[in-house]
């Protein structure tokens, strides 16, 4: 059902886009392989059990090659990173956090595309970063946020596969409500 503007807050106010599917999923702006999977909780009398990774959803063909936990103190906000030999797999398993993506890789098709999506715990995804991909996350919460990361690379202390740029930078469109 189609609404039409009849007076002239109609007229000068912008119209939201489709955000919701007819299935129900969010529609987003995509970014090639990267893939925000979401993983329900699956609920009983005794708590929860949420999966984190299974090969069978096959949206990884890389081998498991190293694991890492991190929390993230209420506010802060990290990236913005890009890898050139790895992969990310992000799982966010607390808190309410905002991941914020960028293709910076010429040759591909959403090239200068930026994605940014909310999860928290009560809506866990697992998130395929590909190499060539800036990204960032921000804790919107007042609590800690947690989330493992499976890369599928092991992390080389003497040659780490990460490259950064400031938060503020004149490549990325996106401020995280900082300042100017």
């Amino acid at each position: 059902m189609e609404i039409h503007a009849t007076n002239k807050a109609f007229t000068i106010a912008k119209k939201d886009p489709q955000w919701i599917s007819e299935d129900g999923n969010v529609l987003m702006e995509k970014i090639n392989g990267l893939i925000v999977h979401r993983t329900p909780a699956i609920e009983d009398e005794r708590g929860e059990l949420v999966e984190i990774y299974r090969p069978t959803w096959g949206i990884s063909d890389e081998p498991m090659a190293y694991a890492y936990f991190l929390l993230m103190r209420p506010k802060v906000i990290k990236g913005w990173v890009i890898h050139e030999l790895q992969d990310d797999r992000i799982f966010v398993i607390g808190g309410v956090q905002r991941w914020v993506f960028f293709d910076n890789r010429p040759d591909s098709f959403t090239f200068k595309n930026l994605v940014s999506v909310t999860i928290s715990e009560r809506n866990r995804a697992l998130i395929i970063i590909p190499k060539g991909v800036f990204h960032a996350v921000q804790n919107l919460g007042t609590t800690d946020a947690t989330y493992f990361n499976i890369p599928t690379k092991e992390y080389d202390r003497n040659n780490p596969d990460k490259f950064r740029l400031p938060l503020k930078n004149d490549l990325i469109p996106f401020n995280f409500g900082l300042e100017d």
